[in-house]
């Protein structure tokens, strides 16, 4: 015996419909719209500067040669970066680029900053026959040896003598 479903014509046409859907959805499957953007940023040359202490030790005004020391000054710059360093003339009143002073009251004590150890170019701002010292950054700290002397033959009240210099980077 055969058994016959009767559909109405709104059932077999939804029943169409679904079927057509899913046998459609693979082609209807989601399109992929893409764009791009820009990834930007500036760059600014830029520079740090670190410093030690410059710490002669005991001085003997009757020795035959200065006494001398180094200290070091260390610009990190951004890479290719052209900077330079530059030196006052020191806290000490009366003190200069020219002649450094380090003082113990009202005591002074001569001292100079200097490009080598012959002690030949003066350290400075690049006036008053000073030397600045120059170089371009690479990312890293780059030091820089400081030369430091002071002269013979000064006879100065005993006592602990200071003096307080600035470095400058500029760049």
């Amino acid at each position: 015996m055969l058994t016959y479903t009767v559909f109405s014509r709104a059932k077999l046409v939804a029943a169409s419909a679904i079927v057509t859907l899913m046998l459609v959805s693979p082609a209807l499957a989601t399109t992929n719209v893409t764009s791009q953007f820009q990834v930007t940023a500036t760059v600014a040359g830029t520079c740090t500067l670190t410093t030690t202490n410059l710490a002669f030790g005991a001085y003997n005004p009757a020795t035959s040669t200065a006494l001398t020391g180094t200290t070091t000054v260390s610009p990190t710059c951004t890479n290719t970066t052209p900077y330079t360093l530059s030196f006052d003339g020191g806290t000490t009143s009366g003190g200069t680029i020219a002649q450094r002073l380090m003082a113990n009251g009202a005591a002074t004590l001569k001292y100079n900053l200097y490009t080598t150890s012959a002690d030949t170019t003066i350290l400075g701002d690049g006036t008053s026959g000073s030397s600045t010292l120059s170089g371009t950054g690479n990312g890293a700290a780059q030091s820089t040896t400081i030369y430091g002397a002071i002269p013979v033959g000064q006879y100065v009240t005993p006592g602990s003598f200071a003096d307080t210099v600035t470095a400058t980077v500029s760049y």
